[in-house]
């Protein structure tokens, strides 16, 4: 209901519209309508009202609710379903919690306002402060195969940053799905984790978590990651509306999704390579469940999002989730 009563204050514009209009127009009562309007301002958003004129939205607020996400969004399939939460433990527990119980569709979206359990690769914990991000998740139920399914993550990676660099950002893709200020040092802006619930030879369902650094400070970041940690803020010198922003992200992954339903992943990764900083660089590869440590030259991702180090007169192949890869010095 409070999303019809905002669909209707947008399309009055500047105008005002009559408690008593929007209650004939929806079917309820005054009464209903003003506890609407009341919730609306609590949440944040500034509402005029005038006796004998009504109400009208003077401004919005900078939140992540879905009915503001889904405002104009004219989504395909990624985000025709999205749920906002004020406080989760983590955006993609809650994804698969809902995937599994309450048979959520295709590109659905989760996003919190803050996570106090938010998780990256490997089990690190990801930083996801309230009012300063944007951490989300994203539920798809693709018909490709279950081996298919880490290449989602170089398509997030791809959609994320083609939104940074449209928005100002200086960025590139640190393979596979680190987002990376390119202007300031290399810091950190994106984490991206894809957790899968699968078959022999059906995918149920894939869950892609995204969690952006937008208007963090450096100061607000933990010591322990200040020297590596980076955000929209410190990357452009100013704040990002994190509402048009996170709707271009998902227009991108809209575009991608569709690709590979109709094309496969070959588009995707041609895209990946154009924003990869870590292709034709010298680098380490340091293994993350061994000690091995070994020297080379990242030529290329095969077919399966594999890294390529040329090693001497050897090509060795990197698969995600077994080793950490850093600028060789």
């Amino acid at each position: 209901m409070r999303g019809k009563i905002l669909n209707l204050l947008r399309s009055a514009g500047e105008k005002f519209i009559s408690g008593e209009e929007i209650a004939n127009t929806l079917g309820v009562s005054r009464t209903a309508i003003w506890k609407h309007i009341k919730d609306l301002r609590n949440a944040g958003y500034d509402i005029e009202s005038q006796s004998r004129n009504g109400y009208r939205i003077a401004s919005v607020p900078d939140r992540l609710l879905a009915d503001e996400i889904k405002n104009n969004l004219s989504a395909n399939i990624v985000g025709t379903e999205i749920y906002s939460f004020d406080k989760v433990d983590s955006t993609n527990e809650k994804a698969k919690e809902m995937a599994r119980k309450e048979n959520i569709p295709d590109g659905t979206v989760l996003v919190a306002e803050e996570q106090t359990g938010g998780k990256g690769r490997l089990q690190r914990s990801f930083f996801s402060p309230p009012d300063k991000g944007i951490w989300f998740s994203v539920v798809l139920r693709p018909d490709f195969l279950p081996q298919e399914a880490p290449k989602c993550t170089l398509m997030a990676a791809v959609a994320v940053a083609a939104a940074m660099r449209e928005s100002g950002v200086e960025c590139g893709i640190k393979w596979p799905n680190d987002i990376l200020d390119t202007g300031h040092d290399n810091r950190k802006l994106t984490g991206i984790l894809t957790e899968m619930s699968a078959e022999i030879d059906r995918i149920n369902y894939v869950v892609i978590g995204i969690g952006i650094n937008v208007n963090i400070s450096l100061e607000e970041f933990p010591e322990d990651l200040r020297e590596k940690a980076g955000s929209m803020l410190i990357a452009k010198g100013e704040k990002t509306l994190r509402v048009p922003f996170l709707q271009n992200i998902l227009r991108h992954l809209d575009r991608l999704y569709l690709t590979v339903k109709e094309k496969g992943f070959a588009p995707i990764m041609e895209e990946w390579r154009k924003y990869s900083i870590t292709l034709g660089q010298e680098i380490n590869v340091i293994g993350v469940t061994t000690n091995e440590v070994y020297s080379g030259k990242a030529i290329d991702i095969d077919n399966d999002g594999a890294l390529m180090v040329q090693v001497g007169e050897e090509i060795r192949k990197v698969v995600a989730g077994d080793v950490s890869i850093r600028p060789k010095k």
